[in-house]
């Protein structure tokens, strides 16, 4: 079971706190500690959650807040779409949706497949921006997901995906990173554990690839065979991108794929990619 902080243990630490921000950084500081109170005392948190939002408010405001785990920090603890300002600066908006319950919460969400109603076999263009509902299925956009993770110096990835048969598995990773547009937003993952299986192992260093910019190691275009926009390699073990095929399909690879738990020829019900400072 997952530890937590017992709120009389966090109050009196916190108005430790509270009584250094009346003397030395004023009436703000004061304010986000007393939300902190406020959200810990109507659910339990996350350990480790809590014991970042506890070390970030002794150093920083999150008036902006940069991430989802800012937004959680400040008494944001249900799940939605929120504005973030990775660079702290009130001209740089980013709309996201938070998952603000799943392990601890403070997850940025940058993917969703759920229910085939967004087309995910896309250009660069529209990878790069980014499509879709915030609420429903969509992708962030290339440009969005390396400015967000540039919030903090570390990230972690965490991708969680369901079968139409109602079973559930999760693929984690210590450490993530996608590269801005110089490095054709590189990949960087690893630290994996989880239920899944490791799919993103064989990724890990790739370009990304659509069908009409083609930055994979194969002799082919991997996009273009499997109806996809993905880090491949030569090709994949993951393919969230992929066709929306509702389960087995005759069809290789070209489904929403991850092959260390369902193999090749099963797309997905739902997945969800999101990340968060690692702790």
């Amino acid at each position: 079971m997952t530890d937590t902080f017992e709120f009389d243990w966090l109050a009196e630490e916190l108005y430790t706190l509270v009584a250094y921000c009346i003397d030395f950084t004023g009436k703000m500081q004061v304010y986000i500690l007393f939300t902190l109170l406020l959200a810990a005392s109507s659910q339990a948190l996350n350990c480790d959650v809590l014991e970042y939002c506890y070390e970030r408010l002794k150093t920083k405001t999150v008036c902006n807040p940069t991430s989802c785990l800012d937004l959680l920090c400040n008494g944001k603890n249900e799940s939605g779409v929120y504005t973030i300002y990775p660079t702290g600066n009130a001209a740089d908006p980013i709309d996201v949706f938070c998952d603000q319950e799943t392990d601890g919460g403070g997850w940025t969400v940058f993917q969703r497949r759920m229910d085939g109603s967004v087309e995910f076999y896309r250009d660069w263009a529209d990878y790069r921006v980014g499509f879709g509902n915030l609420s429903g299925e969509f992708w962030l956009g290339n440009d969005k997901i390396a400015a967000a993770l540039l919030a903090n110096e570390n990230n972690e990835l965490r991708v969680d995906m369901e079968s139409f048969e109602n079973e559930t598995a999760f693929a984690k990773y210590s450490s993530f990173n996608v590269g801005g547009t110089l490095t054709k937003y590189k990949l960087s993952v690893s630290g994996y554990t989880g239920t899944a299986g490791d799919s993103l192992k064989v990724h890990n260093g790739r370009k990304f690839s659509t069908y009409n910019v083609d930055n994979d190691i194969n002799e082919g275009q991997c996009a273009v065979m499997f109806h996809g926009a993905w880090w491949y390699s030569s090709c994949h073990h993951a393919n969230l991108n992929g066709k929306y095929l509702e389960g087995h399909h005759d069809s290789y690879a070209d489904g929403v794929n991850w092959f260390n738990w369902k193999g090749h020829n099963y797309s997905l019900k739902t997945t969800e990619m999101k990340f968060r400072a690692s702790f």
